[in-house]
């Protein structure tokens, strides 16, 4: 029995024009209304999603979301019950790194994003991907040693995007965890913490075990939480390495694929 549904944004619940279907609303209405969590699980902040909790109902204080791709657990008031964070040192390292590879720097802090100059001819895409956060100029050596470094990311074109991460050493996945969350999105977070992190310790508080949950995403972070839970999903939509992971597949963000997800393994408990 699902008592949990752990549902990625982008690629997923949101439609290729960000918005949320009546129908894939009216399915997370019904299982909340039959006492199933419903828990965003995203890395955007918690800012970046207000709109979208409000449009689902999902403003209590026993509703919960997972932002920064595991590194905050909070409920959807604002309340912190779990938090992992980069010390300045891994920012600085990755900065050198994205210099190397002539990749743009931006450096989330909470709902600041602290944009460094790492790339000459490759400007920032995320302020046009991400436009509920504050972006501040800032130099690598003005960065304060106590503030808090949520993850460290590079947005720019996908086909150059792609061709740098090939660059990546190895070594660099052993220190970080590294994965795109967007086709033209690369995220740097700590290593250890991902989406199943965050529902594993969310799990815990709320006594719910990984066999009781279900989870749906499209991209590679949200591999951990789709091999963590009872049931992964991932949408038609999703990249191979996530529907191999899989247990089942279902339709795309286009078509309601959440909704039929939830109709099959909440409302019909349904098998693979």
């Amino acid at each position: 029995m699902i008592k949990l549904i752990a549902i990625d944004l982008d690629g997923t619940l949101l439609t290729d024009a960000k918005t949320i279907s009546d129908t894939n609303k009216a399915a997370l209405a019904q299982a909340k209304a039959q006492g199933v969590k419903i828990v965003i699980c995203t890395g955007r902040p918690l800012i970046a999603i207000k709109d979208y909790l409000a449009e689902l109902n999902l403003l209590d204080a026993d509703d919960y979301s997972i932002t920064f791709n595991g590194g905050l657990i909070q409920t959807n008031t604002g309340e912190i019950l779990g938090k992992t964070a980069m010390d300045l040192a891994d920012v600085k390292h990755i900065y050198q790194l994205f210099v190397e590879l002539n990749l743009p720097t931006d450096v989330l802090s909470d709902a600041l994003s602290f944009q460094l100059a790492s790339s000459t001819d490759h400007p920032s895409l995320y302020p046009t991907m991400n436009k509920a956060l504050t972006y501040v100029t800032k130099t690598v050596e003005v960065l304060e040693e106590n503030a808090l470094y949520n993850k460290v990311v590079a947005a720019t074109e996908v086909d150059y995007l792609d061709q740098q991460i090939a660059l990546i050493p190895a070594e660099e996945y052993e220190r970080f965890e590294i994965f795109k969350t967007r086709p033209n999105l690369l995220e740097f977070m700590p290593k250890g913490v991902t989406k199943a992190f965050g529902l594993s310790v969310l799990g815990e508080r709320l006594g719910i075990a990984a066999n009781e949950m279900m989870a749906l995403g499209d991209e590679a972070n949200d591999l951990s939480m789709i091999t963590y839970a009872g049931v992964g999903v991932a949408m038609e939509n999703a990249t191979d390495g996530v529907k191999s992971a899989a247990n089942f597949v279902t339709g795309t963000n286009q078509a309601d694929g959440v909704a039929q997800a939830i109709q099959k393994f909440v409302f019909d408990e349904g098998g693979f």
